[in-house]
């Protein structure tokens, strides 16, 4: 009995991560929410493998208003939420966050600079831990902002796009939030000079 049982978690737990995995590369606008349940190893309580936590949620709770709209980052779940000012549109993307806590700035800030095809310099701490990075590139594929890029208010952040797929829905970036491409220039589209946004 206990050997037919592990044996269903064990169809489930692979069914389920090929179904993530598939799930990851299809067309990027689609968003899923998938878990999968270890088997447990003897002993020991099944382990959850969240592979996407996303979840809609009400602006209230994070902005007294909707002025200029505003865009909420969930670090935790890996997702980012806009609101229109007249709540016409609300969008939810995956996005890639900063690799570690000390490169992770929390709270609040605005949109003050929007750029299309934007180019890149490494800032003076990415160089210091990355000497061999170029000094600066330009707009086109091997940029590491991508087609668009929403600057804040804070030095060296911004929410861009990028052309490494792979770095969405993980903990990749140097700071900067990370959308993919597609999902960036839709952004772009919607958020404003003044437009805020909220780090959690």
């Amino acid at each position: 009995m206990t050997r037919r049982i592990l044996g269903d978690l064990d169809r489930r737990s692979f069914l389920g991560g090929a179904a993530g995995v598939i799930g990851g590369l299809s067309a990027p606008s689609v968003l899923a929410q998938t878990t999968s349940l270890s088997a447990p190893e003897e002993g020991r309580t099944p382990t959850r493998h969240n592979i996407s936590s996303f979840r809609s949620l009400d602006w209230r709770p994070y902005f007294q208003n909707l002025r200029n709209g505003a865009i909420l980052v969930d670090t935790t779940s890996r997702a980012l939420h806009f609101w229109a000012e007249d709540q016409a549109v609300y969008k939810l993307y995956p996005s890639s966050v900063p690799l570690s806590e000390e490169l992770t700035r929390l709270g609040r800030t605005e949109v003050v600079r929007k750029v299309e095809g934007p180019s890149w310099r490494p800032t003076p701490s990415m160089k210091e831990r990355n000497p061999e990075w170029p000094d600066y590139i330009g707009p086109g594929p091997d940029n590491p902002l991508g087609t668009h890029a929403l600057y804040l208010s804070w030095t060296y952040y911004r929410i861009h796009g990028t052309h490494d797929t792979r770095k969405i829905g993980r903990k990749s970036s140097n700071g900067c939030i990370g959308l993919y491409n597609e999902h960036i220039s839709e952004l772009f589209s919607y958020a404003k000079i003044g437009t805020q946004v909220l780090l959690i």
